[in-house]
């Protein structure tokens, strides 16, 4: 889907509308030519009752300016010591882009402000050594920042907490943004980076249950690149807290915001809390998203065409794999109960969602149904697919006479001369 169609984004907004989305936005993007882009996204989201937070990081320009001054940066990502130098630096660098994001968003015609809403201390002593200045949250003002939200302004928050006593203190940005998704009960976190995703040994992830994260953190820990390690982390800590749904995106590609938002495969990383996949039942209201799901398919002979009224008289048959309520695959299982027989029909999985096991889930979905229903043989029919049926199912080829009588009579006047595969379930 295309982020400018607005017949696919509709379809997201009873969803978001009044919820709050937290972007935590490294420097290197806001210092990107591209982040005007990002801030023209969320105009796009404003517009649409969306509520965002908008948290900046400092890295980036707290090594510029190290670099420019020739002074040497003890923490640069607010994880590791900070010291007097760098604190001052972080407090330059936080200053410079706050102002640089609150002149863009004016220039969006977006309502926008700074509050002083991490209440911060020092990380301490830890294994023996002093952190200086590096704090974490204690806590975050979450009544201020609902004010700021229903009033439609967008709070912008720097990697700074701040103290009773009027001390300021280096905190990571990111750790920010899983305090205050937690804190305001957000619907998303979405960190905008500068690079494509997560990766765990140079592959991409491009979705991920936070447990099973936790779980490749703990066992592939050295395969997370080190730059990266630290959102793995905060992402699954935000899912633990309540934060639904963690995006990892980059920030310096052209409609990223949008694109990952309202389109069901995203660009980046999606870490959820709970699963968001689901095989129901179709029902009368999908065969339109039926029809538009598998038209590629049917267009290349690959599926057997099948009218509106065919679909709907046999909608009990039909099967719908969603991910976050959208429908992305499709299966039917059409039972013959005098022959103990059933065909498992009109499987599909959109091309974005291939090679993700979507389709082995659906034929094993399909198989378990078929065996409740007493079904002792399961048959396919393909002209493009008989392969992945044998080698990926289990299925082996038959002939038209394993046909139940009346599937026979069609099959003789399709015309399609579809091999026929079977799988005994008993």
């Amino acid at each position: 889907m295309k982020p400018t169609d607005l017949r696919g984004i509709l379809r997201y907004i009873p969803r978001f509308r009044e919820r709050t989305f937290v972007l935590s936005v490294d420097a290197a993007v806001v210092m990107n030519e591209n982040f005007a882009n990002i801030l023209l996204d969320v105009a796009v989201l404003r517009s649409l009752n969306i509520r965002i937070l908008l948290v900046h990081g400092a890295a980036a320009m707290i090594r510029q300016l190290a670099t420019e001054s020739n002074l040497t940066a003890t923490n640069l990502d607010g994880v590791g010591i900070t010291d007097e130098n760098t604190l001052k630096l972080s407090l330059t660098a936080a200053n410079r882009l706050t102002h640089e994001i609150l002149e863009g968003l004016s220039t969006n015609d977006l309502r926008a402000a700074s509050p002083n809403a991490v209440i911060g201390h020092p990380q301490g002593i830890l294994n023996g050594v002093d952190q200086q200045f590096t704090g974490k949250v204690e806590r975050i003002d979450h009544e201020m920042l609902q004010a700021l939200l229903t009033q439609g302004i967008i709070p912008v928050i720097p990697p700074l907490g701040f103290d009773g006593e009027g001390r300021t203190y280096r905190v990571n940005s990111d750790a920010i943004a899983v305090a205050i998704g937690e804190s305001l009960k957000a619907a998303k976190i979405i960190y905008v980076t500068s690079y494509e995703g997560l990766t765990c040994g140079g592959q991409l992830i491009r979705q991920i249950l936070a447990s099973e994260l936790d779980l490749l953190l703990q066992r592939q820990r050295a395969d997370f690149p080190p730059e990266l390690l630290p959102k793995a982390q905060f992402a699954a800590q935000a899912c633990h807290a309540g934060v639904p749904r963690v995006h990892i995106i980059n920030g310096c590609q052209d409609d990223a915001l949008l694109a990952e938002v309202f389109s069901n495969e995203g660009i980046g990383t999606l870490v959820y809390a709970n699963e968001y996949e689901q095989i129901r039942r179709a029902l009368k209201k999908d065969i339109r998203q039926i029809l538009m799901l598998t038209r590629k398919s049917v267009n290349s002979a690959e599926l057997m065409k099948r009218t509106r009224a065919e679909i709907e008289r046999q909608i009990g048959d039909y099967y719908l794999y969603e991910i976050d309520r959208n429908p992305v695959a499709c299966v039917a299982l059409h039972l013959y109960p005098e022959q103990r027989k059933a065909e498992l029909a009109y499987l599909f999985v959109s091309p974005a969602h291939e090679n993700q096991g979507l389709g082995r889930k659906l034929i094993g979905f399909v198989e378990d149904k078929a065996r409740e229903a007493g079904v002792h043989q399961l048959i396919a029919l393909s002209t493009q697919a008989f392969t992945f049926f044998q080698s990926k199912a289990g299925f082996v080829e038959g002939s038209p006479e394993d046909l139940p009588p009346s599937r026979r009579e069609r099959y003789d006047a399709s015309g399609r001369n579809s091999k026929v595969l079977i799988k005994h379930l008993v």
